[in-house]
């Protein structure tokens, strides 16, 4: 297999929630798609179902015959609660919340290495009401601490993501995490390019050269500045040439994993567009710069006195 020259285009499943697994993955692979940023949820594949080491096989199985990549996320709204969205978290104030949080990543570190995936995503949550900054900033370090050392332990690499409106939203916050954590080299980062567009102070290429020192995985999607709306590409403010352009010049070599987790009514079209659209950036940022045109032969300025009317 020849060593990628650059970043490979994945989907995630999540925008792709109305087709059974096999088929999602099987249409990726038609479609040119080198990865999958595969969702632990009900419908595709859920962590806590009987049976889960005979589906690990089957979908290690289709993994290898389509020749996809993989990246197990962990986002999923109503999995751990079926009343409320994205909880409980690692800053959840109930400790038995907390627990539940830390076994499904235990169980995606888990998952991860079974499917052979260069990382498994997650994120922070928002804090419940009455919890103060430092209590949650604790919670998610020590929960964050004993994800690694599961991580550690099975060799794979986290990739932590900040999402706007949660306790980490930014780079920022990701760079204080690191630190307090002690820099684990396991401890890596998602940097959705959306959310760059969305809330960070400098351009997308520029948040992508920020983060290139410790990029695991890369979300894509087109945004507004101010509104966190994942929109497909063309839809929002995103110039994509230069932004894949700065992915290539760092270096980075991972997936690139189209973000649109509210369209799976249109999933199929959906990814035939977002992979036509990619590919065309992609050449954009390839192509050499049009040469300077030349300025037309200098034409002297008529005097005043020539140009009195006649």
């Amino acid at each position: 297999m020849s060593t990628p020259t650059g970043p490979r285009f994945s989907y995630g499943t999540n925008g792709l929630a109305d087709h059974r697994l096999g088929d999602a993955l099987r249409l990726l692979a038609d479609l040119g798609y080198e990865g999958v940023a595969l969702t632990l949820d009900h419908q595709h594949l859920d962590p806590y179902a009987p049976g889960l080491a005979a589906r690990l096989t089957e979908i290690r199985r289709t993994l290898d015959a389509t020749g996809l990549a993989v990246v197990v996320e962990t986002g999923a709204r109503y999995l751990l609660d079926p009343r409320r969205k994205h909880r409980p978290t690692l800053l959840s104030a109930e400790p038995e919340g907390r627990a539940l949080r830390l076994d499904l990543l235990r169980r995606a570190v888990g998952i991860g290495a079974v499917l052979g995936a260069e990382a498994v995503h997650f994120w922070s949550g928002t804090p419940d009401a009455g919890t103060t900054r430092e209590q949650a900033w604790q919670r998610l370090t020590d929960g964050c601490a004993e994800t690694v050392a599961h991580a550690e332990a099975a060799g794979i690499d986290l990739a932590f993501e900040p999402e706007p409106g949660m306790l980490v939203a930014d780079l920022a916050g990701y760079r204080k995490l690191l630190a307090d954590l002690g820099r684990p080299e396991r401890f890596r980062l998602t940097l959705d390019l959306g959310h760059c567009q969305c809330l960070e102070p400098h351009p997308v290429a520029r948040c992508v050269e920020l983060a290139a020192d410790r990029l695991a995985h890369v979300q894509i999607e087109d945004m507004r500045r101010g509104t966190h709306e994942h929109l497909p590409f063309g839809e929002g403010e995103i110039d994509f040439p230069p932004v894949l352009a700065a992915l290539a010049d760092t270096g980075y070599r991972g997936l690139v994993s189209v973000e649109l987790p509210r369209h799976s009514h249109a999933g199929a079209e959906t990814a035939r567009h977002s992979i036509a659209f990619l590919r065309k950036a992609a050449a954009a940022r390839r192509r050499p710069p049009a040469p300077p045109q030349p300025h037309p032969p200098h034409q002297p300025q008529a005097s005043k006195k020539e140009a009195v009317p006649v």
